[in-house]
């Protein structure tokens, strides 16, 4: 688990990228499957339902978030086992989300990227610690070790993410 914010902010041509990367030692093909399998994404994020396919909507619950709500997601890129984007949409807006994994002796490095626009910078002391907190989800739920608690990621870590913010904005 994470003892320490790892989140980095880049500027993109339309807005920001927030990127978290974790690397493990196990194949991109098992790494994909904790990724995209219903039952194993119910582990560590919630489990999903519908028809998985680019272009498609499917329905997912967040299984760690208060009162477990079901929210919909569209598939915008699948590239097994290298590349999935899912795009959703919620009271806070519009949300593009992305996983890279590569592969390299052994090892699969996982890299999420959120690809942040409009006023969506503002929330970056919110979403990075969150986004913390769901990876290591991942990672606890992918080698069998005890889930992270959220209350050791925020709001802990929300000032390097407001510090990452900052920085973005005033250069």
């Amino acid at each position: 688990m994470t003892t320490r914010p790892t989140g980095r902010l880049f500027g993109t041509d339309t807005g920001h990228d927030l990127v978290l990367t974790r690397t493990y030692r196990a194949p991109i093909e098992d790494v994909w499957a904790s990724l995209t399998e219903p039952d194993r994404t119910a582990r560590w994020y919630g489990p999903w339902t519908g028809e998985a396919a680019p272009g498609r909507n499917i329905k997912v619950q967040l299984s760690f978030e208060e009162g477990e709500p079901w929210t919909e997601m569209r598939i915008e890129a699948c590239e097994p086992p290298h590349r999935l984007e899912v795009s959703a949409t919620d009271e806070a807006g519009a949300w593009l989300l992305e996983v890279q994994l590569t592969q390299q002796d052994g090892s699969t490095e996982f890299r999420f990227i959120q690809h942040l626009s409009g006023d969506k910078l503002t929330m970056l002391p919110e979403i990075g610690p969150g986004w913390e907190y769901y990876l290591d989800m991942f990672g606890a739920a992918h080698t069998g070790v005890n889930r992270p608690e959220f209350d050791d990621y925020y709001p802990a870590f929300a000032e390097y993410y407001a510090a990452l913010r900052r920085d973005q904005s005033s250069s």
